[in-house]
């Protein structure tokens, strides 16, 4: 029984988590823009770059991937990179330079002004997706946040966040993944 009221209340908590989005006019606001500004990224000849740490990294690989191929239909390719998945490129700055500089030297490198970057962190504060967004500012990309309700350095880094009313880094990441479906679904929806 123990082991069955532990499954009821995970989804439980998960559902509050995503109902406190769908209350918030200022989360529905803020997915919408978020929606707007890659669209308009795309109808401008830009990419979307993504990152992340752990899970998010598997959720920036999960936004590009649906970007790139297609989410409910089918349409042109938009041009999408998670900058989490070239081992030979993130092993050669964590050893040549530093960790903190994975995401950022690769934003350097490919990151065009007018492109966007969507930056997931749980905490906000991971250190090498806050010197990401530092070099996406510098380089004129617009940057989008998916984090969790602390106050942390993304806040005022990024042009437009979103913040899951949570600090459960589980339900924060399935939240997380549910608002870029949305988007994507929405991106998809503008750009036909």
């Amino acid at each position: 029984m123990e082991d069955r009221n532990f499954i009821k209340n995970y989804i439980e908590d998960s559902i509050t988590a995503k109902r406190s989005i769908l209350d918030s006019e200022q989360s529905v606001a803020s997915i919408h823009k978020i929606a707007d500004l890659i669209s308009s990224c795309y109808k401008n000849g830009g990419k979307v770059l993504t990152a992340g740490n752990g899970g998010s990294a598997g959720d920036a690989q999960h936004i590009a991937a649906e970007l790139v191929v297609k989410f409910y239909k089918e349409r042109r390719a938009l041009p999408a990179v998670a900058l989490t998945t070239d081992s030979s490129i993130i092993t050669a700055i964590g050893n040549d330079s530093s960790f903190d500089n994975i995401f950022s030297r690769q934003i350097q490198a490919l990151g065009n002004k007018g492109d966007v970057f969507i930056a997931f962190s749980t905490s906000g504060s991971s250190k090498n997706i806050i010197e990401a967004i530092k070099e996406a500012k510098n380089k004129g990309l617009t940057v989008i946040g998916f984090t969790g309700q602390n106050l942390c350095k993304m806040d005022e880094l990024c042009d437009c966040i979103i913040k899951v009313p949570s600090a459960d880094t589980p339900k924060i990441q399935e939240t997380h993944i549910m608002l870029g479906h949305i988007i994507c679904a929405l991106v998809e929806k503008n750009i036909s």
